[in-house]
């Protein structure tokens, strides 16, 4: 991937590095009158990471790099740029901004690469524009955004409810290792969630406790039986949705993986290691068995958006 601290300075630029994550566990409610779905979750950040950099403009637009740039769109609908527009009404700003996004987490893949996207654009206006404002209003804007947004603002790991958007720390000890088996063709939320809505009709509340065994391995550091726990009630409207998922996640199982489980609405597989050198086995036998368009590895818990050395902040 790109750094973003060896690129070319351009002018006065505030640069921001945020995660993506993996849901180590994703229990999800029926579909409420207000259209979402009440969610139980906890979350990692793992080392992939969307890089965002805020510099002068006349008006407020957005390009990226990277992996899988033509498919992320630059227009009102780019969740970045919806994020500076957001931070700008709550402020009272009208300057413009050019948002440059260089990606390293897969679009549409289940890890929250978008919600990066808007975490470190709101931290990236913060600064660039000096509005300096307190964490728990960028927290506030975040989750207007979506779920994810406020999370990938926090990072490590974290449990979260509502619509995933509130959040209590989790403790965690160790590194924990991942493989993670990504498709070229995206899934949609919405149809996921559409689908899930017609494979689980009267799906209970999620419960708030349903996470008890696994938050205690976090705190024990104990990767096995983190890996036994993951757990995604999305994971059946995924498959349904692209049934070759069935054998990437044979594939990662068969290679040793702890734990194994679709990342959110997917279509990414993610496979828990035991160790650095174990994660690049899962990934080679994932990428010699072709059930992936692409593998990448990663660690977690990591922290979340972030300044990058070297910027300039007013």
């Amino acid at each position: 991937m790109t750094d973003l601290r060896l690129a070319p300075r351009t002018g006065r630029e505030v640069r921001v590095r945020a995660p993506g994550k993996v849901n180590l566990s994703l229990r999800v409610g029926s579909r409420r009158p207000d259209g979402y779905h009440p969610l139980a979750t906890v979350f990692q950040a793992v080392s992939l990471y969307e890089d965002v950099v805020a510099s002068a403009s006349d008006e407020l637009r957005v390009s990226v790099s990277g992996p899988q740039a033509d498919l992320v769109p630059t227009d009102d609908s780019n969740l970045a740029l919806r994020a500076a527009r957001a931070l700008a009404a709550r402020t009272g700003v009208d300057d413009g901004v050019h948002l440059h996004l260089h990606k390293g987490v897969p679009v549409a893949g289940g890890m929250a690469g978008g919600s990066a996207d808007a975490a470190a654009a709101l931290l990236a206006c913060d600064a660039f524009w000096g509005t300096a404002l307190p964490r728990e209003e960028l927290h506030e804007i975040a989750a207007e955004l979506g779920s994810d947004v406020p999370f990938l603002l926090m990072g490590q790991t974290a449990v979260g409810s509502g619509r995933g958007d509130l959040l209590t720390a989790a403790l965690s000890r160790g590194e924990y290792h991942w493989a993670f088996g990504v498709r070229d063709a995206g899934l949609s939320t919405a149809r996921v969630y559409a689908e899930f809505d017609d494979l689980a009709a009267g799906h209970p509340e999620p419960a708030v406790d349903g996470d008890v065994a696994l938050l205690q391995a976090l705190r024990a550091g104990d990767a096995p039986a983190v890996g036994a726990l993951l757990h995604n009630d999305l994971q059946d409207a995924a498959v349904e949705l692209a049934p070759g998922l069935v054998e990437t996640l044979s594939v990662a199982e068969d290679a040793g993986a702890l734990g194994v489980v679709v990342s959110g609405s997917g279509p990414t597989v993610a496979a828990l290691a035991r160790s650095r050198q174990h994660a690049l086995v899962i990934a080679a036998a994932m990428t010699a068995a072709g059930v992936a368009d692409s593998v990448l590895t990663a660690s977690g818990p990591v922290p979340g958006a972030r300044l990058v050395a070297g910027s300039d902040v007013l």
